[in-house]
């Protein structure tokens, strides 16, 4: 038995660098949403979650997942994603405002998690074949639109930071899979458009507030300026050493609120300080290095867009999540990967870097000739 889940394990041991620091960030997540004054816990179900992410990450990884490189399986899921958010309009569970989950009593999903890795899954198979043709300003007008009917769908429930982290990995792989500069412009006055737009039609009234209050966080927060503000508090509060793990008080005492999800990474500075903070980014720097590397190495154009897909997912959470907690930016409701409260994000994190595992080690074998098969389906 154990022999045989050796032999099972044996392929991923070349990309177990990517298993440890998830885990490794997750703990730190469980770390600080636990109080160790015996209060209510998220800890124990974040745990499970974890443990699934990493049995969804060895199953992935020991696979041969080449098959997502397909069109008609990436289509499927496209389309499987739009149904599964029109849905959510419907059946979808409300919390906080916003119709993001499908309660299933023992345990909720939200299908923008899975969405974001269609996407990415959709913009690399969509770039890998045009390749050639990127100079063409039409296929990231197209590329736009694909996108563009899921950001809809999840604006509309309201989602606004999830929105914006679909249309940041849009964007930026649009620029990686080589966009002329001479169209940046474009893309720019594109977003221009758009951002216009969403204030005036798309945005509700407590989102505008949230961005007003970005503006000026002081001038109201006992209302929409109070999240900013106790994040702000929180965070500045670790200083150098922080005030110990499960003893924050602007977090355990329900100052700060969401702080096991939206906030959890001012939480985490209250208790682990500045050096706490330099480890935690350090962690992600390492993370983001291994994803550039395998991203470098890989066989096809679609097994290097993926991974800088995520790569750029992971990126634009760890931003807007951190920015959002340090006063930064405005508030949007943001994870950040592995470490904030939840099973949907984990699970797909997890699934991520499993199929970038599998897809860099069977890349290893692939010849010319069928590299070229990309382009054909």
């Amino acid at each position: 038995m154990v022999q045989k889940a050796l032999l099972f394990l044996s392929p991923i041991k070349s990309t177990w660098p990517l298993l440890a620091i998830a885990v490794t960030l997750s703990c730190m997540g469980v770390l600080t949403m636990h109080p160790f004054d015996g209060g209510a816990s998220l800890a124990p179900r974040q745990l499970v979650w974890i443990l699934l992410g990493t049995v969804v990450y060895v199953v992935t990884a020991a696979s041969d997942m080449r098959f997502v490189r397909r069109t008609p399986i990436i289509i499927v899921c496209y389309v499987a994603s739009l149904i599964l958010l029109a849905l959510l309009l419907i059946f979808g569970h409300s919390t906080m405002g916003a119709k993001g989950w499908f309660d299933f009593g023992l345990f909720s999903f939200q299908p923008a998690d899975f969405a974001k890795l269609v996407c990415i899954a959709l913009l690399a198979k969509y770039f890998s074949r045009r390749h050639m043709e990127i100079g063409h300003f039409g296929h990231i007008v197209v590329s736009g639109v694909y996108i563009a009917a899921i950001v809809l769908l999840i604006l509309i429930q309201p989602d606004l930071g999830t929105a914006v982290i679909i249309s940041s990995v849009w964007l930026g792989m649009v620029l990686v899979s080589g966009i002329p500069l001479r169209h940046l412009a474009a893309v720019f006055c594109l977003f221009l458009v758009v951002a216009t737009s969403l204030w005036f039609f798309g945005l509700k009234p407590y989102q505008r507030a949230r961005l007003m209050n970005f503006v000026n966080p002081a001038a109201n927060i006992h209302g929409s300026g109070y999240n900013a503000y106790q994040a702000t508090v929180a965070a500045g509060s670790g200083q150098l050493w922080g005030k110990g793990i499960g003893y924050g008080t602007q977090s355990k005492l329900r100052f700060l609120p969401e702080y096991q999800t939206d906030f959890i990474f001012a939480a985490y500075a209250e208790e682990w300080g500045f050096v706490g903070i330099l480890i935690l980014l350090s962690l992600y720097g390492l993370l983001l290095f291994q994803l550039l590397s395998i991203s470098r190495r890989s066989a096809t154009n679609f097994d290097a867009l993926f991974t800088m897909g995520v790569l750029i997912l992971f990126l634009a959470h760890i931003g807007f999540h951190a920015g959002i907690n340090l006063g930064i930016l405005p508030v949007t409701g943001t994870t950040i990967p592995f470490m904030s409260s939840g099973g949907s994000h984990i699970v797909v994190e997890f699934g991520a870097l499993g199929i970038i595992a599998s897809l860099s080690r069977h890349g290893r074998s692939v010849a010319r000739d069928q590299a070229m098969q990309e382009y054909e389906g």
